[in-house]
This record gives structure tokens, sequence and C-alpha cells, in this order.
């Protein structure tokens, strides 16, 4: 007679996520995270669900574009604790120069994601890719990017944040 129904193997099978699941736990409210400046980030940024400013422009720009609540808050949140003023969605132009940071929707293709990145570093303005692990292609052009990244890089999975300024290379994965 077969044995039928959910034997181990299938019980277990949620299991072999969990190793990343709980390496990500740890950083989600800072413990383990020994930069001041990205445990701020995570302790006033990430982890508040509601706004710090007045000033709701960056998050009615993500909201018309789809971007999940949530992400629009800590995006916003995150220009006004880094006291940045300016900022431009999927920008078109040759120079970044004048804009503190620059994000990149799924409309950008994985291949130009290099070439922005290697404009932000040029004009010292913070890189925002959304959904970094979209699809395949996107997923390995970011791992790339922070790969070569020479400052402190934060991926909370709904984005990734490419800084470029005067900290020391950290890959932060939360």
């Amino acid at each position: 007679m077969k044995i039928t129904g959910r034997n181990i193997k299938r019980r277990l099978y949620g299991l072999r996520n969990i190793p990343s699941n709980i390496k990500r736990a740890r950083y989600w409210r800072g413990h383990g995270v020994h930069s001041p400046f990205v445990y701020n980030i995570v302790r006033q940024v990430f982890m508040c669900r509601e706004l710090k400013s007045d000033d709701r422009s960056l998050y009615e720009a993500l909201s018309s574009l789809g971007i999940p609540r949530r992400r629009c808050i800590q995006l916003q949140n995150l220009l006004h604790h880094c006291n940045y003023t300016t900022f431009e969605i999927d920008p078109k132009r040759e120079d970044f120069s004048g804009v503190d940071m620059v994000i990149t929707t799924i409309e950008i293709e994985p291949d130009k994601l290099a070439i922005m990145a290697e404009k932000a570093t040029q004009s010292g303005s913070t890189l925002c890719i959304m959904a970094p692990t979209y699809d395949a292609p996107r997923h390995k052009a970011c791992e790339a990017l922070v790969a070569q990244h020479r400052c402190t890089s934060i991926d909370n999975r709904g984005y990734l944040l490419l800084f470029n300024n005067y900290l020391p290379k950290q890959i932060f994965k939360l």
C-alpha cells in the first residue's frame, strides 16, 4: 500500500527560506546594524508608517505611478531625513547635477541601470532602484551594481538605495 498525503519532505518545504528570512529579520529593527547612519534610517524611515513632514511631493508623484503606499511614505521620509530637496523619477537627461535623489521605476531596462548609477555617482546623487528583484535580469544587474558600488547600499526588498556620499562601502540587506 502506498502512503499518500503530506510526507516529511512536503511539511518541511517552506523551511528552506528560513536562514535568509532570519538574517533579514535581524536587521529589520536595526539590530546588528553598526552604522549610525543606516541605523537611523532603519528606525526613523523604514519603521515609520506616517509622513514626518508636511511635504508630500514625492509621495504624490510615486502614488500616481502605482507604487504602494508604504514605499511612498518610506521614500518621502527618507527625503526628509537626509535633508534632500530635489528628486527626479526616471530622468532622461545626461547629467544629474542638482538632483539629490534619483528614482528609477521598472520602466528602466536592467542594462541602463549601470549607466544611471554611474551618472548618480558622478553627481553625488542617491540612486533608488524600485523593485530590484522584479525579474532575473534586473536582479543580476542590481547585484552587480551593489558589488561595484563604492559607498553604502541598502536593499530592503522593495527598493535598492545606493548612497553616494562620504560613507564607507557597506552592504545591508534588510
